[in-house]
């Protein structure tokens, strides 16, 4: 069976390092420290990681600073490759964080055939408490959301004349406006 830390982590990216890469600002980094000093309570991290925008906009602070580890966690799997367990780790933390988000009141969203799927096939969230609805809307934040800032890392959309900002905070607004 599948967990948040095998089913996302364990196809990251292609370079074994000594220590993991820090984790994004609002979440919780190992020993209760985030990334840049100061310390954290578990308390502060989950309210933080409620707010779905302020989430966001931290997952996209931090790879912008460092898209380097953004893409160590997030890049293309190598075929045979397996993380190390820091790694899984943070990528656990980071996608538990993110439902944890999800779960938060949303408009109400239609019943589609993949929420009544996600019911049967929850697995990969590793026994979180998501309700299925909350599933799929964890699923299509994660998905646009890291579609655009991939591709803005990866470079593009630099010929292309307009601000990615506008683009991740526009995709982001829509995904909460329509209960995504």
């Amino acid at each position: 069976m599948a967990t948040l830390s095998t089913a996302w982590a364990s196809r990251t990216g292609p370079l074994h390092r000594p220590s993991p890469p820090p984790a994004p600002p609002h979440i919780p980094a190992r020993g209760g420290r985030p990334p840049g000093g100061g310390i954290r309570s578990p308390a502060r991290c989950r309210s933080a990681g409620s707010d779905l925008a302020g989430l966001a906009h931290a997952l996209r602070a931090w790879a912008l600073a460092d898209p380097q580890r953004y893409f160590l966690i997030y890049g293309t799997p190598v075929p045979g490759y397996h993380a190390p367990e820091d790694t899984t780790a943070i990528s656990a933390e980071i996608m538990t964080t993110l439902l944890d988000a999800c779960m938060a009141p949303a408009p109400p969203a239609p019943a589609t055939p993949f929420t009544a799927h996600l019911a049967e096939h929850r697995e990969w969230a590793g026994g979180h408490p998501a309700p299925p609805e909350a599933l799929h809307r964890f699923l299509a934040v994660w998905t646009r959301l890291h579609g655009v800032l991939s591709l803005e890392l990866a470079g593009h959309f630099a010929a292309m004349g307009f601000d990615p900002a506008l683009l991740f905070a526009a995709e982001l607004d829509n995904l909460r406006a329509h209960g995504s």
